[in-house]
């Protein structure tokens, strides 16, 4: 299939945030032209009653215009703002019926069945089982066709590489890692060179079958490094390394760079579990800490786009250091367990489950990153009123839990005067959150609505082809 030979999709962008059931909602209505090229206001409407009986409880919708949108609108923008519309509100709610997306939407039964004709013809969409035993014809619900477009998603970190296939629905095909000391330019295009055609056929593809290839990475990877026994000269060479220039010359694919922290953000958003709240705050623990933030249902990535990049947090009354990175850093328990075991301190980077064995160490670490967190946490409340803090790093489940439960026992004890307490939730991707969530890029930019940038950029055609001509 010829690259961009589908190109409904425009990359104009709002966004959408899961609502808890029988809520108020706000939401913002599709577009349709009426004669003239213009939008209808954002509309007030109370839903008390499951759109679907067969579906669980979370599927109702929230959209909040956030600011007045700065372009205006005709026939390409707002075919590809519905668009969009309808891809994401599937992707929250797994399924939906021509009714349920006209009464969602407020767009007419017409213009949603126009809509997913297109999008089902564009090979997004497949046909679901009929709901039988209603009065009248069979309903057929309409479903993301996971297999659509398949993204390769790399991270490049501080101890390891992972490289991974992720299809539309955020299923991933197949994963290779490897650890290293530290990562340079060349150790980078190397593992790229050596295990890239390798993962694509592991996921049962080819090169054809791809959409793009995209990287998480810690910015500035030349710093810090004295905190984990990098060599200066060598990491030096990041500077002058054109990440993105050098990968394109080697795979046939768009490539993309984002920070590591909001990657994984955005694995988060875009793959896990509706999130019923506008605005979060997300704390990723891998070798050094990281972070993002959501803002209005969607990932912001800030000007330069290390919004989120938490790591210089100042922590007081707690000894090592007064960055928030001097405790809550997987480095730092690997230099704990090193005084003991220097192989045994290494292996935190390739163990995925037993933990056990790194105590009494990882408790004494679990216990100072909470605290640290703690802190992190009330500092961040005091610049933007975020409703959730989801806490996610490269160890288990288990270990996730833990560091959650500390951080809460931390915020009883702190004083919280002149801040809302955030519900803390644990995050779902582990290790791999950062290359699945650089896998995700294209999928939150061209696929969802982002209302950040609702109609403030002029729409761009999109590509919707898996695979560039051969």
């Amino acid at each position: 299939m010829a690259w961009g030979s589908r190109s409904r999709i425009r990359s104009s962008r709002c966004t959408a945030a899961p609502s808890l059931q029988n809520r108020a909602l706000w939401v913002v209505r599709g577009f349709e032209l009426n004669g003239r090229s213009r939008p209808h206001p954002a509309a007030k409407i109370r839903y008390n009653e499951s759109i679907s009986r067969k579906r669980p409880a979370g599927s109702f919708i929230e959209f909040i215009m956030a600011s007045r949108p700065l372009k205006g609108s005709n026939l390409t923008t707002v075919r590809g703002i519905n668009e969009r519309l309808i891809l994401h509100l599937l992707r929250v709610h797994q399924r939906l019926t021509k009714a349920e997306a006209t009464r969602i939407t407020g767009l007419s039964a017409n213009a949603v069945s126009v809509l997913f004709r297109s999008l089902e013809s564009d090979g997004l969409l497949l046909r679901d089982e009929p709901i039988r035993g209603r009065i009248g014809q069979p309903s057929v619900p309409m479903r993301l066709n996971p297999d659509a477009l398949h993204y390769v998603g790399m991270k490049i970190g501080r101890r390891s590489f992972d490289l991974v296939v992720v299809n539309f629905t955020g299923q991933v095909k197949a994963v290779i890692s490897r650890q290293h000391a530290y990562p340079t330019p060349a150790t980078t295009l190397q593992f790229i060179n050596e295990h890239l055609d390798a993962v694509v056929q592991e996921a049962g593809l080819a090169r054809d079958d791809i959409s793009a290839f995209n990287i998480a990475t810690p910015f500035e990877l030349w710093s810090w490094t004295s905190d984990f026994g990098a060599p200066r000269e060598e990491m030096a060479l990041w500077k002058s390394f054109d990440l993105a220039g050098e990968i394109s010359r080697a795979v046939p694919w768009p490539v993309t760079i984002s920070n590591d922290g909001t990657a994984a953000c955005r694995a988060e958003l875009v793959f896990g579990p509706p999130v019923d709240v506008q605005d979060l705050a997300y704390f990723f623990i891998g070798s050094f800490i990281g972070g993002g933030i959501v803002l209005n249902g969607s990932v912001f990535p800030g000007r330069r786009g290390n919004a989120g990049g938490v790591g210089p947090l100042r922590i007081p009354d707690e000894s090592g250091g007064d960055r928030l990175v001097d405790h809550a850093s997987l480095v730092v328990l690997e230099r704990l367990l090193a005084q003991r075991d220097t192989d045994l301190a290494q292996s935190i980077y390739t163990e995925t489950e037993h933990w056990e064995q790194f105590e009494s160490e990882l408790t004494i670490w679990v216990n100072r990153a909470g605290r640290s967190l703690g802190h992190a946490i009330v500092s961040a409340l005091a610049i933007l009123e975020f409703e959730t803090v989801v806490i996610d790093g490269a160890f288990p489940p288990a270990v996730r839990q833990r560091l959650v439960s500390a951080i809460e026992q931390q915020l009883d004890r702190l004083d919280l005067q002149g801040v809302n307490r955030p519900e803390l939730r644990a995050g779902h991707f582990g290790a791999l959150a950062r290359a699945i969530g650089a896998a995700a890029y294209q999928i939150s930019t061209d696929y969802m609505i982002d209302q950040n940038t609702l109609l403030r950029e002029t729409p761009a055609k999109v590509p919707l082809a898996s695979a560039p001509s051969p």
